[in-house]
């Protein structure tokens, strides 16, 4: 099972679960069997289809030093759920 499931809350990522497409940052080494078992013991959904990317870490360069350091990559996961279905924390409240 992925541990660390974090939701992806942007402009884009609203728009997209207005149709049912949920948007999650989770480690590079998971794969879509074990996000799909993982997102619907989470939150209590089905599950439809899985695309995920990979999201390569952007450099950084600090003020005082001029050094550059690389963010690390991570695995963007996007979600389709059943008709009818919804995650609560892509809820706007408007």
């Amino acid at each position: 099972m992925v541990s660390v499931i974090k939701p992806i809350i942007t402009e884009k990522t609203l728009k997209l679960a207005k149709r049912n497409w949920y948007t999650f940052g989770v480690p590079l080494n998971s794969n879509k069997n074990e996000l799909k078992k993982s997102i619907e013991k989470t939150f209590g959904v089905n599950v439809l289809a899985i695309r995920t990317a990979v999201v390569k870490g952007k450099s950084r360069r600090s003020l005082r030093t001029r050094k550059t350091r690389k963010l690390s990559d991570w695995k963007k996961v996007l979600v389709l759920l059943k008709e009818g279905q919804k995650i609560d924390f892509f809820e706007t409240g408007a």
